[in-house]
């Protein structure tokens, strides 16, 4: 039972940024990458694309949580 009241307990925020990592994690978003053998990738993005890149998508998670939708909401 305590399970149950701790998860209503969670902070919208606290789902958002959970699931902000899994989509990250799962589709490589902001993943910094290092030069690797073989081919030559493309050139390294700057750490401010990284950031907003992961506010950006943050954003998007924070609006599936409280169930705004992608396509109405104002960008």
């Amino acid at each position: 039972m305590d399970g149950i009241n701790n998860l209503a307990a969670r902070r919208t925020e606290d789902i958002a940024l959970d699931l902000m990592k899994y989509v990250a994690d799962m589709t490589g978003v902001a993943r910094l990458t290092g030069p690797a053998a073989g081919f030559g990738g493309a050139a390294t993005q700057r750490p401010d694309d990284h950031v907003n890149q992961l506010l950006e998508l943050y954003g998007r998670c924070l609006r599936a949580v409280e169930g705004g939708t992608e396509r109405g909401a104002a960008r």
